[in-house]
């Protein structure tokens, strides 16, 4: 390999660009219209772009990112994670176009992206398993019946992509109808196909994953455990390795059914397995991953396996660099720092980052995205950064941690961080380790009270660096002050949403929008009589859909139709 594409954006682009210089190639950053001077931009080596303003538009547009590889002489492909990273049918045509992909094989990521056949490959290693459908269900119907043979809760689950995305936990029957459509929607926006599969979903469960590698040739070491149980929406949120607070027996079952599921296709490249431990202590298998994980940086802090140089390593026709499980070396914690308002039920909150200040010190990483001056654009994905912190065992990392959180400091945007800081003194996640996957949402006593924790915006102090295109690729250009001083704003600052009508104010009868993004439904008909507290509609942003919900008893008037992009508070309805 020469020069690698980066098929992604944002902190993962920025970790990939880093990872190639460190491994002597050159990179290739793509980007889209918002994120015309995002920080990957900077990074790569050179950058071209997708013209477009939606994911759909941009990086999930497998010709023009393969036009963009002919045109810049990139004679390889890394996805990254999300977008196209665990679509067979793009890695196929990568490698019919002569390049080399980073990553599994196509008919690899065929047989374990794909959920159900991941599960029926997982039965016959003898991996744990929950009951769930034997392949992706027709509809609402099939799921009913699932339901009624297997009872309550069920998880409704996207058949390809991750991140939770696609994903909706069903604890009473009559919400299947609308969870399995909301799974449908959100899967197609994320991953561009809506099947669904449903299973069993455990009580209480923690999340935990193995990491592993493979050289595609028989080859497959686990690297490590980790768990991500503290998350959101099905989302993570904060993750560790080595995985606390497992039986011998429990970490056994997961790191041999991941090496199983593994070895039984001669996995290529990196990837991780991931299961579900009960309350009960019951391990079931969930998925596999075909690809590099969010969290992958606590497992590079506490074996010292860096997991970008081993992808390109595979893909470039070398062995790895291991060949037996690393013993761990002390702890580690990655904080998400999401541009999302933890007091508001962690409502996306895009917008222009004016500040934003990094700790520093021993054992601390951040792998950002965002710099300041630049902006979250509501089009993607909420991650700003990861803070990453590994200390000589828990506890240790756990002071680390709480020094690191102190001297964050993110200014223009909400974020998670007040969670974090407070989720650090809470002895369910710092001794007793109660956290599971819907913690968050079913005992967190104290989420109510980040209500007021909110940053507040600093004049943005304007920007004297912009750029042009050539042929499509991006070049930096340096104007004088004064010069841009009468030009309009552009770029990713600019890129907010348009509501179907001005904010409201004070007017009582107004339904307004939760968080800037799109309208993707009402479930209910103009005119129509609704109650308090009634899912009406969603709105999408950042790949996430937000329930609108009826602030008062009334007859609903729509104002705005699916499809309008909608500005926060603007107003979607009238309840009279």
């Amino acid at each position: 390999m020469k020069k690698v594409l980066i098929a992604n954006r944002g902190e993962i682009a920025v970790r990939i660009a880093r990872g190639c210089a460190d491994y002597g190639v050159a990179s290739v950053a793509v980007y889209a219209d918002p994120d015309a001077d995002a920080l990957h931009v900077r990074t790569a080596t050179e950058a071209w772009a997708l013209p477009g303003g939606s994911p759909a538009q941009t990086y999930l547009d497998a010709a023009k990112l393969l036009a963009v590889a002919r045109a810049s002489g990139a004679d390889a492909v890394h996805p990254g994670y999300g977008f196209l990273s665990e679509d067979a049918g793009f890695a196929r045509a990568v490698e019919e176009a002569g390049l080399t992909w980073v990553g599994p094989t196509p008919a690899t990521i065929e047989r374990l992206g794909d959920k159900t056949s991941a599960r029926e490959i997982a039965r016959a290693v003898g991996a744990p398993l929950a009951a769930g459908s034997p392949g992706p269900v027709s509809g609402v119907e099939e799921v009913v019946a699932f339901a009624r043979d297997h009872g309550l809760p069920l998880v409704v689950k996207a058949a390809f992509g991750g991140g939770g995305r696609g994903m909706r936990v069903v604890h009473d029957a009559a919400e299947i109808p609308e969870a399995y459509a909301s799974a449908v929607r959100e899967a197609v926006a994320a991953f561009g196909r809506g099947e669904c599969f449903v299973e069993q979903y455990l009580d209480r469960p923690r999340h935990v994953e193995a990491q592993v590698l493979g050289d595609g040739r028989g080859t497959v070491v686990v690297v490590g455990t980790r768990d991500c149980s503290v998350q959101r929406r099905n989302q993570k949120l904060v993750e560790e390795a080595p995985a606390p607070f497992l039986t011998p027996a429990q970490e056994r079952a997961v790191t041999d059914a991941a090496r199983a599921i593994c070895a039984a296709v001669d996995y290529r490249g990196a990837g991780t397995v991931e299961f579900l431990v009960g309350a009960d202590g019951t391990v079931s298998f969930l998925e596999v991953n075909t690809r590099l994980q969010v969290e992958h940086p606590v497992t590079e802090q506490t074996t010292g396996v860096d997991l970008v140089r081993q992808q390109l390593l595979v893909a470039d026709g070398l062995p790895l660099e291991l060949d037996r499980t690393p013993d761990p070396v002390g702890h580690a914690f990655e904080f998400r720092l999401n541009a999302e308002d933890p007091g508001r039920g962690f409502l996306p909150a895009p917008g222009p980052v004016h500040r934003f200040d990094v700790p520093g010190g021993p054992g601390v990483r951040v792998d950002a995205g965002v710099v300041a001056g630049g902006a979250v654009p509501a089009a993607f994905d909420s991650l700003v950064a990861k803070l990453v912190v590994t200390g000589a065992d828990r506890e240790h990392a756990l002071r680390r941690a709480r020094q690191a959180l102190a001297e964050l400091r993110v200014e223009g945007v909400p974020t998670v961080a007040g969670f974090h800081r407070r989720l650090l003194e809470d002895p369910a996640f710092t001794t007793d380790f109660a956290v599971h996957t819907r913690w968050i949402e079913t005992e967190c006593a104290w989420l109510e009270s980040l209500a007021e924790d909110r940053p507040e915006a600093v004049a943005d102090p304007g920007v004297v660096r912009t750029w042009v295109e050539v042929d499509g690729r991006r070049m930096t250009l340096a104007l004088p002050a004064a010069l841009t001083r009468a030009v309009p704003a552009a770029g990713p600052a600019a890129d907010q949403a348009v509501g179907p009508a001005a904010r409201t104010g004070s007017d009582p009868a107004a339904l307004t929008a939760p968080v800037a993004g799109t309208l993707v439904t009402w479930h209910v008909p103009d005119g129509a009589d609704v109650r308090a507290g009634d899912a009406v509609g969603a709105v999408e942003a950042m790949k996430m859909e937000t329930p609108v919900l009826a602030h008062r008893d009334g007859r609903i008037t729509l104002l705005a139709r699916p499809g309008d992009g909608v500005a926060a508070e603007a107003a979607l309805a009238r309840i009279d």
